[in-house]
């Protein structure tokens, strides 16, 4: 039975002062983002296409009146991206665009956002500077840290080794190899201690392990850790990525992507999980 006052589990409900954090969040994040050259784009709430580059696990999909699978909004990403690049094409020459819009993933949760992305752009730093810069007017600085998911790819790769053993960050299994330069990333937290590595590990890595020493040198943030081995199952980030820990709690995520031919940088900010660390 359901009763009349309930609402969906993972569901929403914003009253009094949530209400109202809520929207000063949004007005924070709206106001810097106009001033630094984004325009806000609100994609529909339906698509035709996300089941094409998500889990078709996660998004709640019904059919159209032609029988074609339609899926709420799971990932603003990928709709910005496609409706700017394929829809709009050659009328806007704006590259810059950020979104306040919930999405939505089975079997019924819903989570607002405020992401931003530019399209033809691959340097990170620009994300991860404007994204600090709205958490640092909210008056929070969470830990931000810093990856690079090719590096877990090129060592199981080279090692013959399982990548379930980093997706599930299983560090004592990793020391057990017994492997010198493996142990020193497996400690890494620094951009100034890579260079102790370099000389250990092939050119490759040392490729992979340069980007992130490169793009700590570009942050004009202080609270920061580096986390070389960390691989997260990422939708479409493939390269660099980021996100903020408060607690046990992610604020939001960035990193570069590839999609349909174009690379991109982007991030997106959790409001609800925002809100419950503005509370704490």
């Amino acid at each position: 039975m359901v009763y009349e006052h309930e609402i969906p589990n993972l569901t929403r409900l914003y009253f009094g002062k949530s209400a109202l954090q809520k929207r000063e969040i949004e007005a924070v994040a709206s106001d810097l983002l106009f001033r630094k050259g984004y325009e806000e784009i609100v994609t529909p709430m339906l698509s035709y296409h996300q089941h094409e580059a998500l889990d078709e696990k996660e998004v709640i999909r019904f059919s159209d009146s032609q029988n074609h699978i339609i899926t709420l909004r799971a990932d603003s990403t990928i709709d910005v991206v496609r409706i700017i690049t394929k829809r709009l094409g050659r009328s806007v020459a704006q590259n810059r665009w950020f979104y306040i819009q919930p999405v939505f993933r089975y079997p019924s949760q819903e989570q607002y956002q405020i992401g931003a992305e530019c399209i033809n752009e691959t340097n990170l730093s620009v994300s991860i500077n404007d994204s600090t810069e709205i958490l640092e007017r909210l008056q929070l600085k969470p830990l931000l840290q810093i990856s690079n998911i090719n590096i877990p790819k090129l060592i199981t790769e080279k090692l013959g080794l399982d990548l379930e053993l980093f997706k599930s960050a299983n560090l004592e299994e990793i020391l057990k190899l017994d492997i010198p330069w493996l142990s020193k990333l497996a400690y890494l937290q620094d951009a100034e201690s890579i260079d102790e590595v370099m000389d250990e590990v092939d050119e490759e890595l040392q490729f992979e392990l340069g980007k992130i020493k490169l793009l700590v040198s570009q942050i004009s943030y202080e609270n920061i850790v580096i986390a070389p081995l960390y691989y997260a199952k990422m939708h479409y980030y493939d390269n660099l990525f980021f996100r903020y820990i408060a607690g046990n709690a992610t604020l939001g995520m960035g990193g570069n992507y590839r999609y349909e031919g174009v690379d991109s940088i982007g991030f997106a900010l959790y409001t609800d999980n925002i809100i419950e660390e503005m509370r704490s």
